[in-house]
């Protein structure tokens, strides 16, 4: 059955460190593109998939994003600070997860930024996420379209949408874009403190619960000051 998140986690705790200078005084999820802060364009996806409630963790000049958001009608953002606590990826929602609640959740990362095709991806996954089958469902982008990237990929995909992670010095056709749904049973016993989200991604994986499915349109790895130039372009070009 597909799902209907109302609620959403976005990340946006990270220090920012390769997109100095722009971050030395700002956090990375305040960075401009095209006219408006990264962070915006991401609450702006979930407000359109029917996203009522987004956490937002913070760290990192956490005031900064806490007086941005603080009027913010759709979807209302609640703060969980971690202004005194590096949590990393996996355990920023462990601590979120009394304000998420006991049912599935978008995930995103405040950085990512894509253009959607004919269907919003956050629709799509909706769509998509199948509780019976799935623990979690990544929106993957392909390497070769994608703007700004030139890794060797994350994953490998086959026909019904089951992830295999990238080998050692393999290369492989999708990248995580930044974007999912979790259940959240997921972080039941999941550690203590700091940890990363990819801890439970291999877990899925090996458990053959984690699914992709293939963003439709073009995204964009902001990663760098000159990165941004690039998405703002292709991000121009698409409301042209």
């Amino acid at each position: 059955m597909p799902v209907s998140p109302h609620k959403a986690m976005v990340l946006a705790a990270g220090l920012g460190l390769r997109m100095r200078p722009l971050t030395d005084h700002m956090p990375k999820p305040l960075v401009s593109v095209a006219g408006q802060p990264l962070l915006d364009h991401v609450l702006d996806k979930l407000a359109a998939a029917g996203v009522s409630e987004a956490v937002v963790n913070v760290h990192y000049l956490p005031d900064q994003i806490i007086e941005h958001v603080k009027t913010r009608k759709q979807p209302r953002v609640i703060i969980s600070d971690e202004r005194d606590k590096v949590l990393g990826t996996g355990g920023a929602v462990v601590k979120a997860l009394p304000l998420l609640g006991p049912e599935p959740f978008f995930h995103l990362n405040a950085d990512t930024m894509w253009i959607d095709g004919v269907r919003p991806n956050l629709a799509r996954l909706a769509e998509t996420f199948d509780l019976a089958r799935m623990d979690i469902l990544l929106l993957m982008a392909p390497t070769a379209s994608s703007i700004g990237y030139s890794g060797r990929g994350d994953y490998s995909m086959l026909p019904d949408g089951a992830l295999r992670k990238r080998r050692e010095q393999q290369v492989v056709p999708f990248v995580y874009a930044g974007a999912a749904i979790m259940s959240p049973s997921i972080f039941a016993d999941a550690p203590a403190g700091e940890f990363s989200l990819t801890k439970l991604f291999d877990r899925a994986n090996e458990q053959e619960r984690l699914f992709g499915l293939r963003l439709d349109g073009v995204w964009m790895h902001v990663g760098t000051p000159d990165a941004v130039h690039a998405a703002e372009e292709a991000f121009l070009e698409s409301v042209a």
